[in-house]
This record gives structure tokens, C-alpha cells and sequence, in this order.
């Protein structure tokens, strides 16, 4: 009885198993046999040049019921066509990159397998797999990338154009609405070279140009307001603070991408540009500049392709580092090149930081060229001074030389700057280490930081080295740029005819000094005169002519090209105190102008009585120079005038000085009346030196306008 139980009991179990391995079998079965397109999930195509890369999961519970897949695309234009397909894939794979397509096309793909999960390969044998038996995913989209090329070129030139735009513009918004904090800044240059390196740094942190702030000083050493030992500072501290636009770039570019609130500070900057004050509107012009300033940075990390370690132009760059060398000195001449053709060491910054955020070029590499920009930056002076007198070319040489010298000794000493930085943002800063043990890049946006710190660590360096050797810079830029004679020393006025700075307050600053330097000018001519009038020898005074008649084609010149500055400045939305000021200076150089006349009058004057061998007597030279000598007076406190506060202008002395001329004109004219009853001189002789004496007095009149004028009292 008990054995037929366990018969009994043996015969259901074995009953049981088979019902499970059947219907387990028959499970499966179901399961493989109805595989749908279901399966794939977060399908996604991202375009490259000229070919994608595919993303993918299958569904965890199917994945073991799939043996492989494969991709089939087609161009959008192409609808109707037959499909392409990839090789066959893995089907543990998730990812998976075609090349070899249309570059700048729109494709639509799907991923598919076959429903019983079995090898594809079995049907691709026989042509296009399009059969009953394979299942597809829902359909996506890519775009695959432009070949780098004319378009991928003018794309990246246009994004850079747009980063040199945006920041133009806020740079000149900048100044704009800073033009009182600029004009103390300024007027603190002519003191020392140690206050002129923090006055070139604030001025460029706050225009964020050093270009701008170069050229401004180059223009103020041509007009004689900076000596080259004074300006020499300002450069350096330019230098530094154009290190400010490279920390903008890294912190907020790259790491924060302002690039995506851009429109939202237009719609804040936007609004103030309707509003009535030029100080707004200067804010309006930095805010939307700054917005438009992140978008073109946004474009260039666009417009730079990514390329990976096998790409032909980083194993271009790659290849020198058998001879590191060599290839610091190539980079920093490919920087300075970069830098001289976009004439824009923050945009050439941009690129180069772009870069390395994408890995074309390693981290030293990037530090080279960043020196290289050093360099170019110089160009942008030296061409400000090519239509400048010997003074200004000087000032634009010794900015190229503190640089020049600067990038020779770090070339040397690059690899120990290079661990001193990396140091700095890694123990300092707290960063992940951004590159490996090589020194190939690991980390684009930590790299990015490192060039930032390596600039300012440079700048900052460089200054504090060469600042002790300022005098020796001086002396090799006077040697180097030897003066042509005293028509090379004259002051020139093209650099504010060219306009430099778009804020009326540092326009009309800038006019006032260029202004007294035109005064000085026709002082050169009280001088000449005078010296005429003593001048024995013939030949002598055929060269102190040439002189005047030179120095009144300048004052023509100076006072048309005041007037047409001046003019462009008064379209601007001016103060009342401003407006007194430019009215002022259109009043002043027309007196000057005059006065040029003058001396060019009484010039011809002393050729005619040359030519008719004519002479003065002793007397007659005494007087017109006691006459000389008291305009002089007049002259040396009219300029005092100018060159100070026109508001704290003391006019008693002025006019005490103008009365005291008459005063000796009607003396020396009842004199040489006279004498000529008498017939103590030649008539003819006579009547030369009455025009003469006649038209120095009416220099005074001129120099005591041009004191009431600055004054203000008869402008109002």
C-alpha cells in the first residue's frame, strides 16, 4: 500500500515539473515572439561633423531576449528613399557613433531588432533587412555638423566679431557713465610711475580695455600732459588690469554661461537707453554690452568643434612636445598673430580660453599664446603713435618692450609658473587637478581658471620686476626713436580728431589740455618773433622765419580740428558747465588762431624791411623788447590760466597786465611820433616799426580774451 503511494506521489511531481518546463518554454516563447519597438527607451542623436552619435537603454526585463540591433537613417529631403544602416550592434551596447554622412544635414533614425531577439546578421545576407520580423523604435531627429571649412570659419569669425562688439560697446558704456571716477583716476596719473600703475589698472578693470586705456595715454604723452617716465606706469598697470577680462570670461562663461541670461539683461538695459541722462544711458550701453558680449562667447564655444585626443590638430600641437622649447616660442608668435588680426587681446583671450575649455589645445599651449596676446596688444599703440610726435612713439615703445622683455624671461621660466599655478588652484582654490602627470589637459573649465591665474600671476610679476627699471626703459626708447628736429616735438592734434573716447567729460578734458599745448605753441612764436626782431645775420633769420610760417600752418590746422572735435562733442547730451566749457575753447582757439596771424604778419613785416635793407636803431629794438617782454608776462599767466581750474580763474592780474601794455604801447607810439617829426629814423623804417609795436599789443588783446574766455564771465 505504501509503495503504490509513492508511485503515486512520484508520478504527480513528474506531472508537475513537465507542466513548468512547458509552460516556461512555451513563456519564452510568447515572450520572444512578440518583442515590440517598446523595448528601446530615451532613444537620442546628437549631430558631429559629418556623422552622430546614438544613445540608448533597453528595457532591463527584455534585454536578455535581445541578441543585437542595428540603426537605419535617412536624410529628411530624402522621405521615400531607401533607408542606410549601420553595421550590426551589440545589444548589451547603449551608445554608438556613424560617420561618413552629409555634413549640415537633417536626418531622421530609428533603432530596431528582430522580434524572436535571433542574430540579424542571418537576414542582412540577403539585402535590405526590411522584413516582417524586425521591430523599430519611434523615430527620432539629428542635425550632423558643418565640415570645418568657409561656413565653420565664418561662424567663428562672426562669433568673435559679436564678442569684440559686445564688448566695444560696454566699454564705452563703461566710460560713459564713469566719466567723473575716470577724470580723477586721470588726473592723478602725472604724479608718480608707482600711482600710475594703479591708475592704469583701475582705468582698464573699469573700461575693460587696455587698448582704450594705451591709446588715451599714448594721446596724452603726445600732447605733452605725461612725461615717458609717468606714462611708462600706466601701461604697466594696464597690463594688469586687462588680466580682469580673462577671470570675467572663465568665471562667468564657462562656468555660470551668462550666455543664457543674455536677452534677460537686455530686457533690464533696454529701458535705460530712453532715459534723458547721458550717465544712464552709458549704463544701458555696459549692461546690453555685456549681454551681448557672453552671447558671442556663447557662439565662439559653438563655433570651436570638439575634437578628440586622435584629431589631426591636437596631435599637431601634440607633436612638440619632444621639443617644448621651441613650441612656446611658436605659440607665442601664433598668439601675437591672433592678436594683431582681431586687434583685440580680450577677444583673442576668448578664443584661446575657448580652446582649452574644448580640448584642442593643451593647457601650455594656451598659457603660451596667452603670452603671445601680450605682445599683439602693443600693435594697437604703436599704430596710435605712428601720427604722433617722437614723445608718443617713445611711450608706445616702452609698452612694447615691458612686454616683449616680459614674455622672454617667462619663455625660460614657464614650467615653473606653469606647477606654481597649478599649485595655486589646486591647494589655493581647492580645484580638481586640471591636468595629468604629462601636463596634457584633463579639465576644460579648471583649465580655463589656471590661464587666468597664470596671466594675472605673469602681469602682476612683470610689473613688480621691471617697474625698478623704468629710467633704463626710458633710455632705450629715446636712443630707439631718434627725434626728426623741433617740427618732430610739436604737438600734433589727431588723436582726439579721431575719437578717442566717446564720454563728452574725458572729450572735453582731453580738448582743454590739447588746448593749452596750442597756446604753448603760439608762445613758441611770441619767442621766434622776438628773436627775429634781434636777429642780425640774414640767414639766421631766413630759418626763424621758415619756423613762424610753420607754426601758423599748424595753428590753422589745430584750430580747425579743435573745432570739428569740438563740434562732435556738442552733438552729445552735454551739462550746462560742460557747455560753458566747450564754448569756452571754441572761443580760445579762435584767439589763438589769431595770434598766429599775427606773428605770421609781423614775420613778413621784418622780410620787407629786410629786403628793403632797411634797420632798426638800437632804441627802436630796446622798446619792442620791453614790449616783447610784457606780453610775455601776459603770455606765461594766460597759460597758467589754461592749463589750471577755468572756475578759479583770477582775472585782475590778467587785466592789470593787458592795461600795463596798452599803457606801453601809447607811450612807445608817442615816441615814435616824436622821433619822426624830429627825423631821427627813416620814414619808411618808421612806419614798419609802428606796425610792429602795434601788432604785439594786439597779441595782449587776444591773450586777455582768451583769460576772460576760460574765465567764463563773458560766455554766459
Amino acid at each position: 500500500m505504501f509503495n503504490k503511494i509513492k508511485i503515486g506521489l512520484k508520478l504527480v511531481l513528474v506531472t508537475l515539473f513537465t507542466i513548468i518546463v512547458y509552460t516556461s518554454f512555451a513563456s519564452d516563447s510568447t515572450t520572444n515572439s512578440n518583442l515590440s519597438g517598446d523595448i528601446f527607451k530615451n532613444i537620442n542623436a546628437k549631430g558631429i561633423i559629418s556623422g552622430a552619435k546614438f544613445s540608448w537603454l533597453i528595457d532591463y526585463d527584455q534585454i536578455n531576449n535581445v541578441e543585437n540591433i542595428i540603426i537605419k537613417y535617412q536624410k529628411k529631403v530624402e522621405k521615400g528613399k531607401p533607408w542606410k544602416y549601420s553595421p550590426v550592434i551589440d545589444a548589451k551596447s547603449t551608445s554608438f557613433k556613424l560617420e561618413g554622412m552629409s555634413s549640415g544635414e537633417k536626418y531622421v533614425w530609428q533603432i530596431g531588432c528582430l522580434k524572436d531577439g535571433s542574430d540579424i546578421n542571418n537576414i542582412l545576407k540577403n539585402g535590405i533587412p526590411e522584413s516582417d520580423n524586425l521591430v523599430w523604435s519611434g523615430k527620432g531627429k539629428y542635425k550632423t555638423l558643418r565640415d570645418w571649412g568657409l561656413y565653420k570659419f565664418l561662424v567663428l569669425l562672426g562669433s568673435l566679431g559679436l564678442f569684440i562688439f559686445g564688448m566695444k560697446l560696454m566699454s564705452e558704456g563703461l566710460q560713459q557713465s564713469a566719466a567723473g571716477g575716470l577724470r580723477k583716476i586721470l588726473s592723478s596719473m602725472t604724479r608718480n610711475r608707482y600711482l600710475g600703475v594703479l591708475s592704469g589698472f583701475l582705468v582698464t578693470a573699469l573700461v575693460q580695455s587696455s587698448s582704450a586705456t594705451t591709446v588715451m595715454t599714448v594721446s596724452f604723452v603726445n600732447a605733452g600732459l605725461l612725461t615717458l617716465l609717468e606714462s611708462s606706469g600706466v601701461m604697466m598697470g594696464a597690463n594688469i588690469g586687462t588680466t580682469i577680462t580673462g577671470w570675467l570670461v572663465s568665471l562667468f562663461g564657462f562656468k555660470i554661461s551668462l550666455s543664457s541670461y543674455s536677452l534677460i539683461f537686455i530686457a533690464f538695459g533696454a529701458p535705460l537707453m530712453f532715459m534723458a541722462k547721458n550717465k544712464v544711458k552709458g549704463w544701458a550701453n555696459a549692461i546690453i554690452g555685456f549681454a551681448i558680449l557672453f552671447m558671442g562667447l556663447g557662439f565662439l564655444k559653438d563655433a570651436v568643434p570638439d575634437l578628440d585626443a586622435n584629431s589631426g590638430i591636437v596631435q599637431f600641437f601634440t607633436q612638440f612636445s619632444d621639443s617644448p622649447f621651441l613650441g612656446r616660442i611658436a605659440f607665442v608668435l601664433l598668439g601675437t598673430l591672433v592678436t594683431i588680426v582681431v586687434q583685440s587681446s580680450s577677444a583673442a583671450m576668448a578664443l584661446t580660453l575657448t580652446m582649452v575649455l574644448k580640448g584642442i589645445i593643451p593647457f601650455e599651449v594656451g598659457a603660451a599664446m596667452i603670452l603671445g596676446e601680450n605682445i599683439g596688444t602693443t600693435i594697437t599703440a604703436e599704430l596710435a603713435s605712428l601720427v604722433g610726435n617722437v614723445h608718443a612713439k617713445r611711450s608706445a615703445r616702452i609698452h612694447s618692450m615691458f612686454n616683449i622683455v616680459g614674455v622672454t624671461w617667462m619663455i625660460f621660466l614657464m614650467p615653473v609658473f606653469l606647477n606654481i599655478v597649478t599649485w595655486f588652484t589646486t591647494s589655493i582654490l581647492g580645484m580638481a587637478p586640471f591636468v595629468d602627470e604629462l601636463g596634457v589637459t584633463i579639465s576644460g573649465e579648471g583649465a580655463t581658471i589656471g590661464l587666468s591665474a597664470f596671466h594675472t600671476i605673469f602681469n602682476l610679476t612683470n610689473v613688480l620686476l621691471l617697474i625698478w627699471f623704468v629710467p633704463q626703459l626710458v633710455k632705450i626708447a629715446e636712443s630707439t626713436v631718434k627725434s626728426k628736429g623741433e617740427d618732430d616735438e610739436i604737438f600734433k592734434l589727431e588723436f582726439i580728431s579721431s575719437g578717442i573716447t566717446q564720454t563728452p567729460e574725458l572729450s572735453i578734458l582731453e580738448a582743454k589740455k590739447e588746448v593749452v599745448k596750442f597756446a604753448e605753441l603760439t608762445f613758441k612764436m611770441h619767442k621766434k618773433s622776438q628773436e627775429l626782431i634781434n636777429e642780425l645775420d640774414v640767414k639766421k633769420r631766413g630759418k626763424l622765419m621758415k619756423k613762424i610760417i610753420k607754426y601758423e600752418e599748424i595753428t590753422d590746422s589745430l584750430e580747425s580740428e579743435i573745432a570739428n572735435y569740438l563740434g562732435k562733442v556738442s552733438t552729445s547730451k552735454l551739462t550746462e558747465k560742460s557747455s560753458l566749457r566747450l564754448r569756452s575753447m571754441l572761443s580760445i582757439t579762435s584767439d589763438l588762431e589769431r595770434i598766429g596771424d599775427i606773428y605770421m604778419q609781423i614775420s613778413k613785416t621784418v622780410d620787407k624791411k629786410t629786403d628793403a635793407k632797411l634797420w632798426f636803431d638800437q632804441n627802436q629794438r630796446d622798446n619792442l623788447n620791453e614790449l616783447f617782454n610784457k606780453v610775455l608776462e601776459a603770455y606765461e599767466l594766460m597759460i597758467s590760466n589754461l592749463s589750471g581750474n577755468y572756475s578759479e580763474i583770477n582775472l585782475d592780474k590778467s587785466v592789470s597786465l593787458e592795461v600795463a601794455i596798452n599803457e606801453l604801447r601809447n607811450d612807445l607810439r608817442k615816441k615814435h611820433l616824436k622821433s619822426m617829426e624830429k627825423g631821427d629814423y627813416n620814414a619808411q623804417s618808421g612806419l614798419i616799426y609802428s606796425n610792429i609795436f602795434s601788432s604785439i599789443e594786439r597779441v595782449g588783446d587776444h591773450i586777455i580774451n582768451v583769460s576772460e574766455a576760460a574765465s567764463g564771465q563773458y560766455l554766459n
